[in-house]
């Protein structure tokens, strides 16, 4: 099994269609076709389901693409590695992250990290914590920052960034700004919600407060971005369950404490591979995160002193 034969593979699974991933790739789609026919005889098992329109994975397929991503991650990483060894830290580094995540100022981060390693090639992709954890665990991408959706595994370990509260948020003509009290799943749940879709975070935390409350809840407006979310509270369509830092985003609402997520606070990590998998550059981004970490709290410490 050779290794183009696998980057061939991938390519078809994500594009879906021959000549797609043929252009991506560079390589005639004869010699694509003749890659993906080796890799099925060797393997003794058809891996696409082929129509004139697109292709699609058949379920050997579909246990290969894991495995094969990861292995050309573990490639990459190697080379990338030899780079670094030889003082040069180049390649690509593939990073995901959910909106507005807390702890780390994403856009910020990645110039400072453009400033030291130019040579770097930097791509993003925003999505719910669910597939940025599966998008680490099979090798897709190189780190991500995400709500804790689970514990450390073999295929993933996480640093923590940040914890917080949840906090209700609501028009202030609602009738639960002028009361301004803290609010229980149970006091909500007769409300019309405005909330994220069930991958992302913010969303997870809250379903698990309603649920450990034994309430009911339903979601008639389902939004996938912060914007969309706090715009429909501001017209007064609906409230929201957010972590506490989305207040900030928008002044003109209300904001109560939500008492109800007990032991499940909303808290976001950096989830990277196992220790040999990580790519060098994505140690080095950990690195600069923490140095800026670090920095940002020994000003806050000085200012604490200077007001006292």
């Amino acid at each position: 099994m050779e290794l183009r034969h696998l980057q061939h593979f991938v390519a078809v699974a994500e594009d879906q269609h021959f000549t797609r991933a043929a252009e991506r790739l560079m390589v005639s789609q004869s010699g694509l076709s003749a890659s993906i026919r080796a890799l099925e005889r060797e393997l003794r098992a058809p891996l696409f389901v082929r129509t004139t329109r697109r292709v699609t994975l058949t379920e050997a397929g579909r246990a290969l693409l894991g495995e094969a991503e990861r292995i050309l991650a573990q490639v990459r990483a190697a080379h990338e590695a030899v780079a670094a060894v030889q003082g040069v830290l180049r390649g690509t580094l593939t990073l995901g992250t959910e909106q507005c995540i807390a702890g780390v100022d994403v856009a910020g981060l990645l110039a400072a990290f453009r400033r030291r390693h130019p040579e770097v090639e930097i791509r993003l992709r925003q999505a719910g914590s669910g597939a940025l954890a599966e998008g680490v665990a099979a090798g897709r991408l190189d780190l991500a920052f995400t709500y804790r959706t689970q514990a450390d595994t073999d295929q993933l370990r996480s640093v923590a960034l940040a914890g917080e509260p949840m906090t209700v948020l609501c028009h202030p003509g609602h009738r639960f700004a002028a009361a301004g009290a803290p609010l229980t799943p149970e006091e909500v749940s007769g409300e019309v919600f405005v909330d994220f879709h069930p991958d992302w975070g913010p969303r997870r935390v809250t379903d698990a407060a309603f649920s450990a409350a034994g309430v009911d809840r339903t979601v008639p407006l389902e939004v996938n971005d912060v914007h969309g979310l706090l715009d429909l509270v501001d017209e007064n369509l609906g409230i929201a369950v957010v972590p506490r830092h989305f207040r900030h985003k928008r002044p003109s609402l209300t904001a109560l404490p939500f008492k109800g997520t007990g032991e499940r606070p909303y808290e976001t990590v950096v989830l990277l591979p196992p220790e040999q998998a990580t790519s060098p550059a994505a140690r080095a981004l950990v690195t600069l995160l923490e140095s800026r970490v670090d920095r940002a709290g020994a000003d806050r410490a000085d200012a604490d002193r200077a007001g006292s």
